[in-house]
C-alpha cells in the first residue's frame, strides 16, 4: 500500500446541501447558537430557519455547535446539553425524549485512510428514542444508537449501540441492559 497523498484528495461529489450563501450566513447566525447566553427558544428558532427539523418540548443549551442545520432532526421533549458538537456532513437523526449531555461529539464524517487520495466518507447518525448520551461520549459516522438504550460518560463509540443496553469504555462495549 502506498503512502497517502493528501494532493491527490478529491471531494467535489460532496454536496454540501445548501449554496455557499446559504451556508456563511449559517456561519454567521451559528455564533449565537454556539454563544454562553442562556435560553433556548432563540437558539431553535435560528436552527429552524436554517431547516433544522426540531420538534416542540427541545431545548438546546448554550455552546452547542451544528455544522450542517439542514441535516439535523430532532425529536420532542429531547435535551441537547452545553457544548455540544454535531459535526454533521451527513444526517444526524435524534428520537424523542433523548438527552444528549454536555460536551457530546456526533461525528458523520471521516477519511478513507487506506486509500492513497484519503477519499472522503459520510455516514448518518442515528439515535433513537429514550436514549441518553452521557457527557463527553463520542459518537464515531453510521451508528445507530437503539430506544431507551444509555451511553456512558466518556464512552468512545464506534460500533451500534442495541436497544436497552448500557455502553461504555473506549472502545465502547455492552456492559449491562438498562432494564
Amino acid at each position: 500500500m502506498k503512502q497517502q497523498s493528501l494532493g491527490t484528495y478529491d471531494n467535489q461529489w460532496f454536496d454540501r446541501g445548501r449554496p455557499l450563501w446559504v451556508e456563511a450566513l449559517w456561519i454567521l447566525a451559528s455564533a449565537f447558537v454556539s454563544s454562553s447566553i442562556p435560553g433556548s427558544a432563540c437558539r431553535i428558532w435560528l436552527l429552524r430557519k436554517f431547516k433544522a427539523k426540531i420538534a416542540d418540548g427541545v431545548v438546546v443549551k448554550p455552546r452547542v455547535r451544528v455544522k450542517f442545520p439542514w441535516r439535523l432532526s430532532v425529536g420532542a421533549n429531547t435535551w441537547i446539553g452545553e457544548g455540544v458538537w454535531m459535526d454533521n456532513l451527513g444526517e444526524i437523526k435524534v428520537g424523542e425524549n433523548t438527552c444528549i449531555s454536555q460536551g457530546v461529539y456526533i461525528c458523520t464524517g471521516s477519511h478513507d485512510w487506506s486509500k492513497e487520495s484519503f477519499d472522503l466518507l459520510v455516514n448518518p447518525v442515528v439515535i433513537g428514542d429514550g436514549v441518553w448520551i452521557g457527557a463527553f461520549a463520542k459518537l464515531a459516522p453510521g451508528l445507530i444508537v437503539g430506544d431507551r438504550s444509555v451511553v456512558t460518560m466518556g464512552a468512545v463509540v464506534a460500533d451500534n449501540v442495541s436497544e436497552g443496553l448500557v455502553f461504555g469504555g473506549n472502545p465502547a462495549k455492552s456492559l449491562k441492559s438498562r432494564y
